[in-house]
């Protein structure tokens, strides 16, 4: 997925260098065609194109057993030809149910052989943001995180990010209550925060060119 998103990089970068250079004008509301037709005619676009039905097949009646016949068959075997393309039921935000609801999970604390503490594998991402740079991470309603997403959902953030980018913590000078805080210098750029949070309440943008993991330990 990671080299897929590199050579999307690298269409995008092609297809926009007129634009950068200064040797292309577009008026504003204009769609940039000449990206999408490059997409289309690349080799990333045929990777993509093949694998659109995996994952919405595991969502379907038949559940995971189906999903793994299906993608066996039409993916593994057939290369993704099928002339239909399935769609997912719904955002992945949707899909969450109140705290109240949902049975409490509790996992195994890691070993250090075969599972790992978050940190020390946020470590080995190499990931980093300079200090002084704007925040990529912002929240578009102060109030939603503790009073919806903490008060209904149990605060999700802190569970669904695998770089512990957010935890709420306990206000200081008001004992028994919490607040979000975010650590951006922390994020891997996997905008699953942008996706899964329940209020769509999180604005992830592209950081400051040069920020965010590396993975030189890996």
């Amino acid at each position: 997925f990671r080299e897929c998103r590199v050579r999307e990089a690298v269409v995008s970068t092609q297809s926009t260098g007129g634009i950068t250079s200064g040797s292309l004008t577009m008026e504003k509301g204009e769609t940039l065609t000449s990206y999408r037709d490059s997409m289309k005619k690349s080799e990333v676009y045929k990777e993509l194109y093949a694998c659109r039905n995996v994952r919405p097949s595991f969502c379907t009646r038949l559940g995971m057993w189906g999903g793994m016949a299906y993608t066996g068959l039409f993916y593994v075997i057939l290369g993704g030809r099928e002339p239909w393309t399935l769609s997912h039921h719904g955002r992945d935000s949707d899909q969450l149910v109140a705290a109240k609801d949902a049975k409490p999970i509790d996992y195994p604390k890691p070993d250090g052989k075969l599972s790992f503490d978050l940190l020390s594998s946020v470590a080995l991402s190499g990931t980093n943001h300079e200090g002084d740079q704007p925040p990529h991470l912002t929240l578009k309603n102060d109030n939603v995180p503790v009073e919806r997403n903490l008060g209904v959902f149990d605060g999700p953030e802190q569970r669904f990010c695998p770089a512990g980018v957010y935890e709420y913590v306990p206000v200081e000078d008001d004992e028994g209550t919490s607040r979000l805080q975010i650590n951006a210098q922390n994020c891997v750029h996997c905008k699953t925060c942008d996706i899964k949070c329940p209020s769509q309440n999180i604005n992830w943008v592209v950081p400051e060119g040069g920020g965010g993991p590396v993975y030189n330990g890996m």
